[in-house]
């Protein structure tokens, strides 16, 4: 890079889809002075990049790419060049001569959640199991006022799913609410918790969702300073080596006790949401076993079918989020006053506080 001294009109451009493990020196003044980021596309983008991929492609009358275009939020530029081809491939293999909406719609299913497993066989009491696991997604998810809206529930087996339960954002979003994501997590939960409520035992059908839950709770609290208890701080340090191993020498840049109040705020939260998708399913057991009963009998319910359905969930109130304390307890100095001698007349000396309550076990 530093041999282009003598020569005029040499321009290096390069890509990367992890500019977090690059090296400093790259990114110097002098060396790859502009960076451009590309993000995945939004809905005009997406429209943009559909009519290319469908180019030369005999499509139907009624493909609407507008319309696809829409459904498809958080798709990539690849994602939509796979979803025209899959439709492509669907149609040819059905014998049709054009690609049409319908094989559109399947083509965005196997494109997030993979082609259908038809030859994987269960038992009765398995799918069972499964319906109750999807409808307790779909009926908290559809009773939580900032859970995006259920799309479509199968218990059709798509790559290393035995179910499945599509939703999607009525718009492209770039922030999300702490309200949102406590919603997501009793969403997560539903299919568990609908297991605890019709069988009366837990399966293992369950642990992806524990896990992205038990995620994004960590995220709230080490990450988005979304604990009450902790405040707004971030713990934890994001660098990795993953040439070496992910934790390779990592240290935790906190001490043994706030790592024990962080895995309590974890907690917390996550037996928050187990609680609130409880609450909804008792609520609405009815609904749930009708919905159960749909899956057995369809294995998949479309959108239109959902709303009849889902049209007598009782719904959740909106929840009203409380202002984070900081961890002295106190929150924003009122106007006027001065915080700096405020912090002035501070105490040097540790001031003891009484310990809460430690959160249930499971």
């Amino acid at each position: 890079m530093d041999g282009f001294d003598i020569k005029t009109g040499v321009i290096l451009i390069a890509a990367t889809n992890r500019p977090d493990i690059l090296d400093p020196a790259l990114l110097r003044p002098g060396r790859f002075d502009r960076q451009i980021v590309v993000d995945r596309p939004d809905l005009v983008g997406r429209q943009a990049i559909l009519k290319v991929h469908a180019r030369g492609k005999p499509l139907g009358r009624d493909a609407d790419l507008d319309v696809i275009a829409r459904r498809t939020p958080g798709f990539t530029g690849a994602d939509l060049a796979n979803l025209i081809n899959e439709a492509a491939l669907l149609s040819a293999r059905r014998g049709f001569k054009e690609i049409s909406m319908a094989a559109m719609e399947e083509a965005i299913d196997r494109v997030i959640a993979g082609p259908e497993r038809k030859t994987r066989l269960m038992g009765e009491k398995e799918k069972k199991v499964i319906a109750y696991h999807e409808g307790g997604h779909t009926i908290v998810g559809h009773a939580l006022p900032h859970a995006d809206p259920v799309h479509k529930v199968s218990i059709i087996p798509r790559g290393r799913a035995l179910g499945w339960t599509l939703t999607l954002p009525t718009e492209d979003k770039y922030l999300v609410s702490r309200g949102e994501l406590i919603d997501q997590l009793a969403m997560m939960l539903g299919g568990r918790v609908a297991e605890e409520l019709t069988i009366g035992d837990f399966t293992t059908g369950a642990s992806d969702d524990i896990s992205r839950a038990t995620a994004t709770a960590r995220d709230m609290v080490t990450q988005y300073g979304m604990s009450a208890k902790l405040g707004p701080m971030t713990f934890g340090q994001k660098e990795s080596q993953p040439f070496l191993g992910r934790d390779f020498g990592h240290q935790p840049d906190y001490s043994a006790e706030v790592a024990f109040e962080i895995d309590r705020e974890v907690r917390a939260l996550v037996d928050q949401a187990h609680d609130e998708a409880l609450e909804v399913l008792v609520a609405n057991r009815a609904v749930l076993e009708e919905l159960a009963d749909m899956l057995m009998e369809r294995e998949t319910v479309e959108k239109e079918e959902l709303a009849a359905l889902l049209a007598k969930v009782t719904p959740r109130p909106s929840r009203k989020i409380k202002p984070l304390m900081n961890g002295s307890g106190n929150g924003r100095a009122p106007s006027g006053k001065s915080v700096v001698g405020k912090l002035r007349r501070m105490p040097t000396e540790p001031v003891a506080r009484a310990t809460r309550k430690p959160a249930r076990d499971a």
